[in-house]
């Protein structure tokens, strides 16, 4: 997969490149140079259906020329000369921006933790398809199950070198691997497909194979002869946390600074006001050991350990970048990524979990909706209108009681984050950890 010295090779190549760059009359520059590795097998039926390998190393050299910047990308082996004078030539002719900058010296990381994120472990071909098919084994072994939609296994590793031509050069590498299958159960008009799956920085804890199918079985016979429900007004609504995990990725998508400058976010001026319930606590924290979105340090070279955006549910940070904080009168929070330019983003989200279980979550709601599936976009971060198409379970007397399918919930985020309840059951093995959550008076459009 990758060593050391690989990454120390691409970070020497990138500090020659800032120097030619700077050489053909670059004010500053900066080289990011991402690595990927992966390799994985998927199955269906029994039958091996795929087993592929890639790996890539791609540059992108971005230079200043006054407020003046240009960002170019290549593959490695590139003629470098080639590439800076290009880079060079293109700031020349681009429109000056009032933001466009290198994250200020001072902010420069010096040094950073070893969050152990990377594992040597290089799974063959063979136990990829090995792992698979356990899985898809299990999985169609549950009664009620009729066919494999497919399952998989993969490895990879992504690795990210950053040089600055103001003091900055620094390399990580995060390992990755997972499992999933895809499952149909019932038959003809009323089949239904559900899955499950897992994905960690560290391939001993992977859930095991045969628990991924079974549990991936067991989730689509329960959906078996769905029926509808009446229409309401008044309706709670208890969001598995599958479903969870992209209510609050909703609210963290309103929080990021870029949105809050172009004023596109329905929290633009809710700094420092109450945005959620005061039990909701959220925190974003690169630092964790083994975590799916642990990173030493961000795409401009900042390290800034955990933060806490949200606390008792007042909104006390943006996401931000050195540009987009520059927008909005702010430093930077350590929190930009590189894809196609620089921007804020969030790395391990950490939500505070409630004080009742699921069941006692489920069983305090009554009469309800549990949804365990989303479909379509009808999030307005704008606005923060909601309308998702759902599918779940319906809740009598306090217990999941029947399948539902082709309903839709609306309501607004605003008031969504006001009138929920959160579950303790945080399962912080997701880049956002999220609990079940419940939602009170949401819209349910059935029958």
């Amino acid at each position: 997969m990758s060593t050391s010295k690989q990454s120390d090779g691409l970070l020497t190549t990138a500090e020659r490149l800032i120097d030619r760059a700077r050489a053909a009359g670059a004010d500053q520059a900066d080289v990011l140079v991402v690595r990927r590795r992966s390799r994985s097998a998927s199955i269906r039926n029994g039958a091996v259906e795929n087993t592929e390998s890639s790996e890539s190393d791609d540059f992108s050299l971005r230079v200043f020329i006054g407020q003046k910047v240009a960002t170019v990308n290549a593959g490695r082996g590139a003629d470098e000369t080639a590439l800076s004078e290009r880079a060079v030539a293109m700031a020349r002719v681009s429109p000056e921006d009032p933001h466009a900058c290198l994250a200020d010296k001072d902010m420069l990381a010096a040094n950073w933790p070893d969050l152990d994120l990377f594992d040597p472990t290089e799974p063959s071909a063979e136990s990829l398809v090995e792992a698979a098919s356990e899985a898809e084994a299990a999985a169609l072994a549950v009664p009620g199950v009729s066919s494999s939609v497919g399952a998989g296994a993969g490895t990879g590793l992504f690795g990210m070198v950053l040089a600055t031509s103001h003091g900055f050069s620094g390399a990580f590498e995060r390992s990755g691997f997972s499992r999933s299958v895809s499952v149909i159960a019932g038959e003809g008009v009323k089949m239904e497909r559900d899955y499950d799956f897992d994905s960690r920085v560290f391939h001993a804890d992977l859930d095991d194979a045969t628990a991924i199918g079974r549990s991936a079985g067991e989730r689509a016979a329960a959906r078996v002869n769905p029926r509808k429900v009446k229409t309401g007004s008044n309706v709670n609504v208890v969001f598995d946390p599958r479903v969870s995990r992209g209510l609050i990725g909703h609210l963290v998508s309103a929080i990021n600074g870029a949105a809050v400058a172009r004023k596109t976010s329905f929290l633009k001026d809710m700094m420092d006001k109450q945005v959620a319930i005061e039990g909701l606590t959220l925190v974003d924290d690169p630092f964790v050991r083994r975590g799916p979105g642990s990173r030493p340090f961000d795409g401009e070279g900042v390290s800034v350990g955990p933060l806490t955006m949200i606390d008792g549910g007042l909104l006390r940070q943006w996401y931000l970048t050195t540009g987009v904080g520059r927008e909005l009168g702010l430093p930077t929070n350590g929190r930009a990524s590189r894809g196609g330019g620089v921007s804020p983003s969030s790395s391990n989200v950490i939500v505070s979990p409630g004080a009742c279980s699921r069941e006692e979550l489920i069983g305090s709601v009554g009469t309800g909706f549990y949804v365990t599936e989303l479909i379509g976009q009808g999030v307005n971060q704008v606005t923060g209108e909601y309308s998702r198409g759902a599918s779940g379970f319906w809740i009598e007397n306090g217990e999941i009681s029947f399948p539902v399918s082709e309903v839709t919930i609306a309501s607004n985020l605003k008031d969504m984050f006001r009138r929920m309840t959160l579950a303790n059951d945080i399962d912080r093995k997701f880049a956002i950890a999220a609990p079940t959550i419940a939602v009170e008076g949401m819209t349910l459009a059935g029958d």
